[in-house]
């Protein structure tokens, strides 16, 4: 029988199962060794040739904005991508420079911007990935793993509390369903509520929004609406949450506010949702719930754009401007008085901050002398 081609090798090959295909070649190598060994070679220099290509896009520097408002957006961009992808090591370290308070009960940290606490889809690393090494770099290798006490929405900056023992996080967990702690949040909100401090009491729900993005968000689901100018009482829905938010107004302009924001109750998404849909005051950098029927960037006002030095086709870049500020923890176990815990906020709030002609709250002073920093630079 004559030895078949190497052309009739390829066909066979491509038309036959990975295991006998590889048995074929080993027995037809004598007949044609120079070929085979010269598209061997071919195939190797390509593939070599298309890695150093797609090497070289991702390490292709992209060009540096002058603008620095657009610089640090870039900045914090390449940043929270990075966060993904550092070793569990590097994101227990940083953070580990973020603790703010720390005891034989409790480790309290200054989460990042785009950070998740759990992991899910398409999240490479998160924070309760870390715990056990974070731990360790606190308290040598024979510590035992912290514990989650509550949760922060990916880009939600801020206070977070960690528990070293399991059943004091659970304690922890009972304040926070009871609500016995006080939360208080800063958010950059780019319109102004009316009034200037007031609670949104207006249960919320999860409900499918239709068309070319179909996709779920939670919104209010009001017990009242109108009918031919009269006020009647609606038909409420049994998913629906209680859901309750004080608010105060602690600086304006005539497009942007700093807000203070006080949740009662702890419902998915409320602090986003009261304010956009309930105050019409949608978060900066809340590029979901500022409309209602799609997913797109937040469309911003010409003048805020200009203040804060961006073109409306970058606004999809800005991060959101909701940040935990301070958490109230009344006595627990051995400690007989509260615990007052506070975080400043990050780097680009201040500058929001600073752009937008918004005043920090005079008792804060570290914020005051960050703001005047990043003003000098």
């Amino acid at each position: 029988m004559a030895a078949p081609s190497c052309n009739a090798l390829g066909l066979w090959v491509r038309g036959s199962g990975q295991c006998l295909g590889s048995r074929f070649i080993l027995a037809c190598q004598p007949f044609c060794s120079s070929a085979a060994a010269s598209g061997t070679l071919n195939a190797q220099r390509l593939a070599e040739k298309l890695r150093s290509q797609k090497q070289e896009q991702k390490t292709k520097k992209q060009p540096v904005p002058t603008n620095p408002v657009q610089r640090r957006v870039q900045e914090l961009v390449r940043f929270t991508q990075q966060l993904q992808r550092v070793h569990p090591n590097v994101l227990a370290k940083a953070l580990s420079r973020g603790i703010v308070h720390q005891d034989k009960d409790l480790v309290v940290i200054n989460k990042p911007y785009g950070l998740p606490v759990h992991g899910g889809p398409g999240v490479q690393l998160c924070i309760s990935d870390v715990l056990p090494i974070l731990a360790k770099m606190l308290r040598g290798h024979k510590a035992e793993p912290l514990h989650l006490c509550h949760r922060l929405d990916k880009e939600t900056t801020g206070v977070m509390v960690l528990a070293w023992e399991k059943e004091m996080a659970h304690q922890v967990q009972e304040l926070f369903r009871t609500r016995q702690v006080v939360k208080k949040y800063w958010a950059i909100a780019v319109r102004v509520p009316v009034p200037s401090a007031g609670v949104v009491d207006i249960p919320i729900v999860e409900k499918e929004v239709q068309g070319p993005q179909q996709h779920y968000k939670m919104t209010l689901s009001p017990g009242y609406r109108m009918d031919n100018g009269k006020m009647v009482r609606a038909r409420t829905s049994r998913s629906a949450h209680v859901a309750v938010t004080q608010y105060q107004v602690l600086s304006s302009t005539l497009s942007s506010a700093l807000l203070e924001l006080q949740p009662i109750t702890g419902i998915k998404h409320q602090l986003r949702v009261h304010l956009s849909f309930g105050l019409d005051c949608p978060i900066l950098g809340d590029h979901k719930y500022s409309d209602w029927n799609k997913l797109a960037p937040q469309k911003l006002s010409v003048g805020t754009l200009k203040k804060l030095g961006l073109k409306q086709a970058k606004a999809r870049h800005i991060p959101l401007h909701l940040h935990a500020r301070q958490l109230v923890l009344p006595a627990l176990g051995s400690r007989k008085e509260e615990l007052n815990l506070v975080c400043k906020p990050p780097r680009y709030f201040l500058c929001s901050l600073r752009r937008l002609d918004l005043q920090m709250p005079s008792q804060d002073q570290s914020g005051d002398d960050e703001a005047g920093r990043l003003r000098a630079q």
